[in-house]
């Protein structure tokens, strides 16, 4: 009887962190001989994550053009093609970082329709610490509206398993205060406080994630306008292009330079960012920085310490801001960041939008 693949979907806020720590989870899958695979998820072509995995040397697919809720189809052929090449022992999804209700849409669905193909772990959500402390205190919203919190706190009511991610920039108290808000409003979670970036506690959560998913007897409620109304808010964006320079450019202090440029653009007009993130590659050297947060700096993320004439940009940016006026502010970062270094650039692909109403493949409703 052929085992079963291990189903690992880790959900979480934009920015919470899922890719890193998608990508130790990875590696720890793989310390003990099994086959790693992963799915990304986004609403457009031309994803961050996907080509960071890659350049990890992971085996990676992407669904893109819609988040996995409301293309099932897209999903189950991402993983059906993973079997082509060689079947996977364990296979990880990333969904969209501002979908929710996966667990009525995808795992029950999959449970349904797949059988024993699967054998699905606990649903782990990411907890983002700044978006967390300010919306579950009270203290303030994250420059979101309600109804993007509404989206916020439906992701960790529905979930098994809540992973208070990024305590490594936390104080111990401040540690002790989200987990006291946490266990508040949602009691009975099991609670994982760790460190994707430097491994802390990555030993629990992989013991964990070899349970099985407990059945649920209730799905949860959730009101598709006002999730539909939190989704739109977000001006989305994805780009790639190339630079061209007489000179060798320095890849980590490029795209530190450009994630800061947009940052203090999109503080003049008060713009949250839900995630910022841009990647910027050169004959396999790659470099990423991000933003997380209004309150939060430009970090870079991945380093190559390289230097180049020719570079590859991938841009991501989430932004409670129009859309229109969102690609203004990267084309006018991008013109100004490049000209500082006597280089040019082309655009080869620029989609901004807003993402529009979640329509499920299907939705599985347990009473």
């Amino acid at each position: 009887m052929t085992t079963p693949i291990r189903f690992v979907m880790i959900g979480g806020f934009l920015g919470a962190g899922k890719t890193t720590l998608i990508s130790q989870l990875a590696r720890r899958f793989q310390a003990d001989g099994k086959h790693v695979c992963i799915v990304t998820n986004d609403q457009a072509a031309g994803l961050v994550d996907t080509q960071l995995l890659k350049s990890q040397g992971l085996e990676v697919n992407e669904v893109a053009g819609s988040c996995f809720c409301c293309n099932f189809n897209g999903l189950t052929a991402a993983m059906d093609e993973f079997e082509q090449r060689q079947r996977p022992d364990v296979i990880l999804a990333e969904p969209v970082g501002s979908c929710t209700d996966l667990v009525a849409t995808i795992a029950m669905p999959m449970m349904e329709r797949l059988g024993g193909k699967f054998e699905h772990s606990p649903y782990a959500v990411v907890l983002k610490p700044g978006h967390g402390q300010r919306i579950l205190s009270g203290s303030g919203r994250g420059g979101f509206s309600p109804k993007a919190e509404y989206i916020f706190r439906k992701q960790l009511e529905e979930s098994d398993v809540i992973l208070l991610n990024r305590i490594d920039e936390l104080s111990s108290e401040q540690v002790t205060e989200l987990e006291s808000l946490i266990e508040a409003e949602y009691p009975g979670r099991k609670l994982i406080c760790l460190s994707a970036k430097t491994g802390e506690n990555l030993e629990l959560l992989y013991r964990t994630l070899q349970e099985s998913a407990v059945p649920r007897a209730l799905t949860m409620d959730v009101d598709y306008d006002i999730y539909a109304d939190g989704e739109a808010e977000l001006g989305w964006l994805n780009a790639t292009a190339t630079v061209s320079s007489p000179e060798p450019i320095p890849l980590d202090d490029f795209v530190v330079k450009l994630v800061d440029d947009l940052r203090q653009r999109l503080e003049q007009v008060q713009a949250e960012p839900g995630h910022l993130k841009i990647l910027c590659s050169s004959t396999g050297d790659v470099s990423v920085a991000n933003l997380v947060s209004s309150q939060s700096k430009t970090m870079l993320s991945m380093s190559s310490e390289a230097s180049a004439r020719e570079l590859e940009l991938i841009i991501n940016a989430r932004v409670r801001l129009d859309p229109a006026e969102l690609k203004s502010f990267v084309v006018a970062t991008l013109d100004s960041v490049v000209e500082s270094y006597s280089a040019t650039y082309t655009v080869k692909q620029l989609e901004s939008f807003r993402p529009g109403r979640p329509v499920p493949t299907y939705r599985t409703v347990a009473t």
